[in-house]
């Protein structure tokens, strides 16, 4: 069986050549047990020499593919890239930090023997700062609750897919992509284990507090249309409280006589509905935008360099 290994690095030039040392550690221990592998390397428009490390490697190992992108487009078109690229039987999606153990490959293709389509490594959350492990917490908790797919805490990325699931996933060709749930979407037979969280072998991770809110409005997003649902069984439900807030005046009016309404009542009410509005306006606002980059129809990324075949860059 050929094993696909597809990393997207990002300024990676610090410890990509160490993670391709540890990876081809794993690929030697399997090939007496029949199992080839190929490594994949998307650079997703790295400013360091991320693509000369990745050519370098490939100049002294001929399993190794690189995809160096024109510019950043983000981690979820370097996964598409990678996959899209991957010629394995089964792809082993995972980082090139060393975050995620190579030691681990083996027990996944293990699993995947018996009959896993999906092989997902659920990470502890050993050494996260409490108040990250309780935000996220409550992140899946409130997200499982309102998107149509189930998303697990602490399973990202790293995770082994089938050749079929990786053609139904390559077959999805939105521009919006939130790989993690698609993963989750197309189902297939999957089972989860669990890792001790690892630090970064080196560099500094891309992620920032506002990228992870943003990748979690994503998420939210990309699989329901409730937040445009809630907006209008709000809408209800404020045209109901003015109906019977207008039936009380009136009635308090004819039984009392005509009072000064109260100036702090009336600033309080034109704020709070006016908040309303606005923050009704951008989930709106949201999914129109997504609808303006689905309609049109633009590639998710563009390839500066590469030594694998040209033809698959040209899927939209």
């Amino acid at each position: 069986m050929l094993i696909s290994i597809v990393a997207p690095c990002y300024n990676e030039e610090a410890v990509v050549a160490r993670f391709h040392e540890e990876v081809q550690k794993v690929a030697e221990e399997m090939l007496p047990l029949g199992h080839d592998m190929e490594f994949v390397y998307v650079d997703d428009g790295s400013r360091d020499r991320t693509l000369t490390v990745l050519t370098r490697l490939a100049d002294l190992d001929a399993r190794v593919r690189y995809v160096s992108f024109s510019r950043n487009f983000g981690k979820e078109a370097a996964l598409l890239a990678g996959l899209r690229h991957a010629s394995g039987d089964a792809v082993i999606v995972m980082d090139a930090d060393l975050q995620h153990p190579p030691a681990l490959i083996k027990r996944m293709v293990e699993l995947r023997e018996r009959g896993h389509d999906q092989v997902i490594a659920k990470r502890s959350r050993t050494g996260d700062r409490l108040t990250r492990t309780l935000t996220a917490r409550l992140y899946y908790r409130v997200v499982n609750r309102l998107i149509d797919v189930e998303l697990v805490d602490g399973a990202g990325d790293f995770r082994l897919l089938s050749r079929r699931v990786v053609d139904a996933v390559v077959d999805l060709t939105e521009y919006n992509r939130f790989s993690k749930g698609l993963f989750a979407w197309v189902g297939f037979p999957s089972t989860t284990f669990e890792y001790e969280n690892v630090t970064r072998e080196a560099g500094r991770s891309s992620w920032t507090l506002r990228s992870l809110l943003n990748y979690g409005l994503d998420g939210l997003l990309s699989f329901n249309n409730r937040p445009l649902r809630a907006a209008l069984w709000l809408g209800v439900s404020l045209l109901l409280c003015a109906g019977l807030y207008t039936a009380w005046i009136v009635g308090a009016a004819l039984a009392h006589g005509v009072q000064t309404p109260g100036y702090v009542t009336i600033i309080t009410a034109v704020t709070a509905l006016a908040g309303v509005q606005m923050v009704m306006l951008g989930v709106i606002g949201e999914y129109t935008g997504r609808i303006y980059y689905e309609v049109k129809g633009r590639p998710h990324f563009l390839v500066k360099a590469t030594n694998v075949d040209r033809t698959k860059d040209l899927i939209p």
